[in-house]
């Protein structure tokens, strides 16, 4: 396990060689600080100490200064701070907690009692990385597909409020996709369902290699997928979602050596911000779009010129007419 990377903060050079030799002689990385100011940049830079020995009195900002400043600013993630100081007072003690020490040692102090409550920081570090990583890890779970990672269907309602809630207030049309993968209770009434499930990873997989990166895709439940484009036009969606049509059906997806042939029919509809259309209206109309591409044979899109202001109706509509 690596060790932590150990901020020196010291104006004493006789002390700060001597904290440095320990640190050396034990095996940590360090970087050192002669004053105040200079302690706060490095706390503040990319590759920052997650601990800090912090000698009370300095140049500049004292130890309790930068103590105040970090837990302001709370930099994430959590750096552990060590007061060292000739300080021996209750009320010192009291005053460098408040501040926001972690720990405090009075000098002179045994070299070992220095170590001690260094490792005790590293716990406290590592116990912070464990819970930073399990919120991302329960986070995950809250807002992803399981099988596929892809959003689940609320973190993609959710996301589409937000892009419709921006899109009215920049004037910029929202596109919406519904898809659909073919005869998929076939597949899974012939293969099984984890043949089924490897089928819905890999359409997943096909599907996002189109998109934007800054455009959503998501599981809406079951074989269906949802695919949502800001600042994109109809005529512009419709062109997505063809792409999308002939790369997943391009080439059969080959599970324990067979080959199987998958296809998928796609909906498109766009909220603009001419005639912005709610939540419910926008996914109604492409969900319809997707139905008339199944009804239609399949393996196709459809589009939804519902929403489109009279304004800009047969001009879209010429356009994307003519993609179909």
């Amino acid at each position: 396990m690596c060790k932590t990377k150990i901020l020196i903060a010291e104006d004493q050079s006789n002390f700060r060689h001597m904290l440095k030799s320990f640190l050396t002689n034990w095996g940590y990385e360090f970087v050192t600080a002669s004053d105040g100011r200079e302690a706060w940049r490095v706390l503040q830079g990319e590759d920052r100490p997650r601990l800090a020995l912090l000698d009370w009195m300095m140049p500049d900002m004292d130890g309790l200064e930068i103590c105040r400043t970090v837990r302001e600013v709370k930099p994430d993630p959590y750096t552990y701070l060590l007061l060292l100081t000739s300080r021996d007072g209750k009320q010192d003690v009291v005053d460098g907690i408040e501040a926001g020490a972690d720990n405090y040692l009075v000098k002179p102090f045994d070299p070992q009692e220095l170590r001690a409550r260094i490792r005790v920081g590293e716990r406290i570090i590592s116990l912070e990385d464990r819970l930073i990583r399990t919120q991302e890890e329960l986070r995950q779970l809250a807002t992803h597909d399981f099988l596929t990672g892809l959003l689940n269907r609320r973190a993609c309602v959710d996301s589409l409020v937000v892009e419709l809630d921006r899109g009215c207030r920049t004037g910029d049309p929202v596109c919406v996709v519904m898809a659909d993968i073919d005869h998929f209770k076939a597949i899974n009434d012939t293969y099984g369902h984890q043949t089924g499930d490897e089928i819905l990873c890999e359409v997943a997989h096909r599907m996002q290699k189109s998109l934007r990166p800054y455009d959503i895709a998501g599981r809406f439940g079951g074989e269906e997928f949802i695919m949502i484009l800001p600042e994109c036009n109809l005529t512009e969606g419709v062109k997505l979602a063809q792409r999308i049509c002939r790369l997943v059906r391009s080439e059969p997806v080959i599970i324990k050596d067979v080959p199987i042939k998958i296809s998928m029919s796609l909906g498109v509809a766009v909220a603009n911000q001419v005639a912005p259309a709610d939540l419910e209206e926008l996914l109604g109309s492409a969900d319809a779009a997707l139905y008339r591409a199944k009804e239609a044979g399949r393996n196709r899109v459809e589009f939804s010129s519902d929403l489109i202001p009279p304004t800009g109706f047969l001009a879209e509509r010429e356009a994307v007419g003519a993609l179909l």
